[in-house]
């Protein structure tokens, strides 16, 4: 497929949507520049994302704290058309036990590459997340739903952000942007060449899930099941990463097609649907036939009780809907944590 829609920079395009945004923009027809310091991730990501596409992106290893390297790097492709920002320390827990380090590593690289387009003509996608509407009163939440106090650092990285975005834009008329936020990205690409590799203990459900179904983890923790909810444990709105990495590139669309209705505009990205833990375990054990070993934990601190997303307005405006449910996603998840216990990948 010939590259000529235009070249897009993807910090953070290692890791996990990262990548499959990567594979989604380089068979759409962009060329793809990958950004990454693989504080989170691993570089034989880039040969898997080859392997999919048959195009290897260029990639270069970065930390986007460097003020000064990352003006350097922008300079050096002086035809970028877009930036899809994903790099960004994701951890709801972690960022409670350190939220200097989640500062630091998601609102100063921010501001680092907003630095370096400054001037530049530049379509701008924003990796943002639905910690950013905090515990909602209503649901489902919608784009107009208000903000409230983020639970945690990491969901107040998002709000500021938004914020930093939204006033860049309105003071930079040359700057459109995009912030998707997301709600429980899932699953993995359906070659099962690439997926969510966490670091160490994972924080996120499904890998959790199937690390205990192989036998990496001993034991499966639900963190609390006396929530207010119908089985007692939290509810999200899980996506599944391939319809998530698909935004991006309806997102890079909508602003190349001049159809945005103004220079910063905000997405929910989700299924519209919510499902509990617990309905997600049932679910892995009756795809899988594998018996999960699991048991009830205390409540984690920072934890939404429940949320999903009403995403009309991406499916009006961004012309986009998800297309893979839960079933999708869980498979897909098991077939990638098959695939790398058979083909281990070293850490960085």
């Amino acid at each position: 497929m010939s590259n000529n829609k235009g070249l897009i920079l993807v910090t953070g395009g290692t890791g996990y949507i990262g990548a499959h945004t990567v594979v989604e923009l380089q068979q759409s027809g962009y060329q793809v520049v990958i950004i990454d310091n693989l504080l989170n991730s691993t570089v034989q990501i880039v040969d898997q994302i080859a392997a999919i596409t048959g195009q290897r992106p260029d990639f270069i290893k970065l930390d986007l704290r460097e003020k000064q390297q990352v003006a350097k790097l922008i300079n050096s492709y002086p035809n970028i058309e877009g930036v899809i920002h994903f790099a960004a320390s994701k951890s709801v827990s972690e960022s409670v036990g350190d939220p200097l380090l989640y500062y630091d590593n998601n609102v100063c690289s921010l501001v680092n590459l907003l630095h370096a387009i400054k001037g530049k003509p530049i379509k701008f996608v924003f990796s943002s997340s639905c910690t950013v509407y905090g515990e909602p009163d209503q649901l489902p939440v919608t784009e107009a739903t208000p903000l409230k106090a983020a639970t945690s650092p990491y969901g107040n990285t998002k709000q500021i952000g938004e914020a930093i975005l939204k006033d860049t834009a309105q003071a930079h008329s040359q700057l459109k942007v995009i912030a998707l936020r997301y709600f429980n990205p899932v699953g993995a690409h359906p070659s099962a060449l690439i997926g969510e590799l966490p670091k160490g203990v994972p924080q996120n459900l499904v890998p959790f899930v199937t690390q205990t179904a192989i036998g990496k983890r001993p034991q499966l923790i639900v963190y609390g099941n006396d929530y207010p909810t119908p089985d007692g444990s939290c509810i999200r709105d899980y996506i599944h990463v391939v319809d998530l990495a698909k935004a991006h590139v309806a997102a890079i669309q909508r602003m190349q097609h001049n159809e945005m209705l103004d220079v910063y505009e905000t997405f929910n990205i989700g299924t519209g649907k919510g499902n509990s833990v617990l309905e997600v375990i049932n679910a892995f054990e009756r795809i899988t036939n594998v018996k999960l070993n699991y048991r009830i934990g205390p409540r984690r601190e920072g934890d939404i009780i429940k949320i999903w997303a009403d995403v009309s307005k991406a499916t009006q405006e961004l012309k986009w809907t998800a297309q893979l449910n839960l079933d999708d996603m869980l498979s897909s998840a098991w077939a990638w944590e098959k695939y790398i216990n058979n083909n281990p990948f070293k850490n960085d």
